[in-house]
């Protein structure tokens, strides 16, 4: 059996991510752990469209997200994965190419309207997930 939990450094990745271990750790199942970096175009613009910003903003993103997660995965056996891209569609094209059994995402709870505006992961992976997909609830802290 295989699990894949798309974490980030929030409250809603956190939850994610202990769900995922649990899981994994009651069915005997694999697990990867995988954060998306993703450098929103209205960021790349900000920053004058300059590479090594959004690099370097990519790069804190993942140490933010590693800082915040790992601790929570150590000696769990998960793999860790870094990759690029828009996180929902990477999560489901890991998925499809893993043969994943289930999917674990955080759900942040932005609301209707905000998801209009911002997106959301979460609607994203259950509808073009090949597989379960497990949306952990929860209040930010």
């Amino acid at each position: 059996m295989k699990i894949i939990v798309g974490v980030d450094d929030s409250a809603a990745g956190e939850r994610a991510a202990r769900r995922a271990v649990d899981y994994a750790r009651r069915l005997g199942a694999d697990l990867d752990v995988v954060f998306v970096s993703h450098v929103p175009a209205t960021v790349l613009a900000a920053m004058g469209g300059v590479p090594t910003i959004g690099e370097d903003f990519a790069g804190a993103q993942r140490t933010a997200v590693w800082d915040r997660i790992g601790p929570i995965i150590e000696g769990t056996g998960a793999r860790r994965l870094d990759l690029e891209g828009y996180p929902p569609d990477a999560l489901v094209d890991l998925a499809t190419s893993e043969k994943a059994d289930l999917v674990v995402v955080g759900s942040r709870g932005r609301g209707d309207l905000a998801s209009l505006f911002l997106g959301s992961t979460s609607h994203r992976v259950v509808n073009h997930a090949p597989c379960d997909v497990l949306v952990v609830r929860g209040e930010e802290a």
